[in-house]
């Protein structure tokens, strides 16, 4: 998936990982790191630096709660959010590389989501 994301991101300065953060945070902007890592199933080991890369790039900006000294909250900056024009067409052309159709893309979506949320179960 990433080799395939490669080229597309490449002109975005993303790389696939950085690309999935960008896509929680622009669904939902302000998410602790846990909330984050909660939803692409990663441990803060793995994103911290990943957030710290995203951060240099000015894609974002990091603040520590002073409710919670632990919890960090991750926002988009103004260059983070003009991204998202950007980056619209990235589904698209990969279900055009993909050679499937928006219905056949939607539901292939929808089963790996489906066996995620199984797998989670098992695993609980």
């Amino acid at each position: 998936m990433t080799q395939t994301y490669g080229p597309l991101l490449e002109t975005l300065d993303l790389t696939y990982p950085q690309y999935l953060v960008m896509l929680v945070l622009w669904k939902t902007d302000d998410l602790s790191v846990k909330e984050i890592g909660q939803q692409l199933k990663l441990d803060s080991g793995t994103l911290s630096p990943l957030l710290k890369k995203m951060q240099a790039k000015g894609l974002l900006q990091k603040v520590r709660l002073d409710s919670d000294e632990r919890s960090v909250a991750v926002g988009l900056t103004a260059q983070g959010q003009a991204l998202k024009k950007q980056a619209e067409k990235v589904p698209l052309v990969m279900a055009c590389n993909l050679n499937l159709k928006e219905k056949d893309f939607v539901e292939l979506r929808d089963k790996v989501q489906a066996l995620s949320a199984q797998l989670e179960k098992l695993n609980a």
